[in-house]
């Protein structure tokens, strides 16, 4: 497994205020997007960032290698709906998860 940090930047510094209906359908679709891949484990947190410069999306992915990151970017409903979405990613050569964010192990 590989991990990428993806930053996903809106169309504008004025979003979400200024968010459009087609816009507001296609971040629930991104949402359920990236739900999906959390509920596969491939997405470890995500989540809007509220930047004073302007808000971005914050995505941690374990996936196979850069390719799958890149599809699943790709693939998102923000990106495919053009609505001026795009993503950055970039490997991260390790993750340490704390405490509080790692999941319980379950008893034998």
């Amino acid at each position: 497994m590989a991990f990428y940090f993806c930053k996903l930047l809106a169309p504008r510094p004025s979003f979400p205020g200024d968010m459009t209906p087609a816009e507001a359908a296609a971040m629930q679709a991104h949402v359920a997007h990236w739900s999906r891949f959390a509920e596969a484990g491939k997405a470890l947190v995500f989540g809007p960032v509220l930047d004073p410069a302007g808000p971005w999306g914050l995505g941690l992915l374990s996936v196979a290698d850069e390719a799958e990151a890149r599809a699943f970017a790709d693939g998102d409903p923000v990106v495919t709906a053009g609505l001026g979405f795009r993503y950055e990613i970039h490997p991260m050569p390790q993750l340490v998860i704390g405490r509080a964010a790692a999941p319980e192990p379950t008893p034998a």
